[in-house]
């Protein structure tokens, strides 16, 4: 099939590349050149596991291609994927300017059939927004073309996107054209062979699962992270805990560790975009504005931790930080609880030496104010001369250091776990002063 894809982030991309890889011929659009540069030298402006080499094996065999014409990129593709930022205004409100314009050119150019689909996350009524902006640009033309709006939300997670778009658990499809569904269902009939999870539905509900589906999860770790807060003052231990319950089916294990707070472009800003979506609609939520809080708070707690074992005035400490992105296998650090952590650090007047294995150009451009921190290349050289080490994302390289050789570098061998990766008696048999989130049971603070 022949298919556009508007926008090359992180959902364009990957979309548009996953789609090449089962054959079709995509051509992808983006309104910046430099990006679109970045992409025909053979590189790619994100990092995502495995996507590099995908890009450029379809790149390769002529199925995958960049472009900065609109107008070609509407005339190729009879599917027409919207994949554009959809970042939060000041009210928390998702912002769809760059939505409603792509759905604009589609309108200008397009000649013949064409099934214009909701890639991006937007709340519910914007398939309603982008048929009418269609409907406008087609009636200033003075043409009468048909063409369908799909909502097609992706269910991508940051560093496992190829294996959730290759193997997926569900596709959900929120379409009324019959003709537009067929379509869709061949499109992605070679990821579902051995098994049907594609879901039709509306698309007002289709809009709406993607947005309760983050606010789900986000629910669950933020929950999590309240019952961790009050295991630390029980005397509990939350790992003990969330294997307690996650045993039980109706609950599971995903999603139930407790940490240092969730970050990410997708489960903030959609939360707040619910949020604002509801009090629209003049309803007005209770649990999702108390999910939002409690992430923020939960972002806090490393902090709160340090300053209990080492004073509110930080002056003259060095502390070592491990991890900055949001979440190990990405450099995404948008709404990254580590820059809570160092900014506040470093406003209590301690120097903070980081290290992450793949984010650190983009942690250098979003924390270049922040005075007292530095960055190295190594996770050794972050400890040297530190007063303590505090581990703030869960990549794997860091789930089994040398004990021995912290106590050695380490100004005094404490570990600030925020992502619970360490066994308190393991630490405590080695003489590593502890502090887990909710895992004080265990000798850790």
């Amino acid at each position: 099939m022949k298919i556009t894809v508007i926008g090359t982030g992180y959902v364009g991309l990957v979309t548009g590349t996953c789609l090449a890889e089962m054959g079709n011929h995509v051509v992808c659009l983006d309104a910046d050149a430099a990006k679109i540069g970045v992409l025909e030298n053979g590189g790619i402006p994100i990092h995502e596991p495995g996507l590099l080499e995908m890009v450029s094996r379809n790149r390769s065999a002529s199925r995958l291609q960049f472009t900065t014409d609109v107008a070609a990129a509407v005339n190729h593709g009879t599917l027409q994927f919207i994949g554009v930022g959809t970042p939060p205004g000041e009210d928390g409100s998702a912002d769809l300017r760059h939505v409603i314009e792509a759905a604009r050119n589609v309108g200008r150019h397009m000649t013949d059939y064409k099934v214009v689909i909701d890639k991006s996350t937007v709340p519910v009524g914007t398939a309603d927004r982008v048929r009418q902006a269609i409907a406008e640009e087609l009636g200033r033309r003075q043409v009468g073309v048909d063409f369908a709006v799909v909502s097609n939300p992706e269910f991508l997670k940051e560093g496992a996107a190829i294996e959730d778009f290759m193997r997926p658990d569900r596709i959900v499809i929120g379409a009324d054209d019959e003709r537009a569904v067929l379509l869709m269902r061949a499109l992605y009939s070679p990821f579902i062979r051995n098994r049907d999870r594609l879901l039709v539905m509306d698309v007002k509900s289709a809009e709406f699962t993607k947005y309760a589906a983050n606010a789900m999860l986000a629910t669950r770790i933020s929950f999590m992270n309240e019952l961790a807060l009050l295991a630390d003052k029980l005397g509990a231990d939350i790992e003990l805990v969330r294997k307690g319950i996650g045993s039980d089916p109706r609950i599971g294990y995903h999603f139930l560790y407790a940490g240092a707070g969730y970050g990410g472009s997708c489960f903030p800003k959609d939360v707040q975009a619910l949020i604002s979506t509801a009090q629209a609609a003049g309803v007005a939520l209770k649990v999702l504005p108390a999910v939002a809080a409690a992430n923020e708070r939960q972002k806090q707690v490393l902090v709160d931790k340090v300053t209990a074992r080492f004073g509110a005035d930080l002056t003259g400490r060095r502390f070592a930080v491990w991890g900055l992105s949001f979440k190990p296998n990405t450099d995404d650090m948008r709404e990254a609880p580590s820059r809570v952590v160092i900014a506040e650090l470093a406003r209590r007047g301690a120097a903070v030496q980081a290290y992450d294995p793949v984010a650190m150009p983009e942690a250098k451009r979003v924390l270049s104010g922040v005075l007292g921190l530095s960055f190295v290349d190594q996770p050794a050289e972050a400890m040297r001369d530190a007063d303590a080490l505090i581990v703030v994302t869960d990549w794997k390289e860091f789930k089994s250091p040398d004990f021995d050789f912290i106590k050695a570098t380490l100004k005094q061998p404490v570990i600030f776990d925020g992502r619970n990766l360490y066994e308190p008696s393991l630490m405590r048999a080695l003489g590593i002063e502890y502090h887990g989130i909710g895992r004080s049971s265990n000798g850790s603070g």
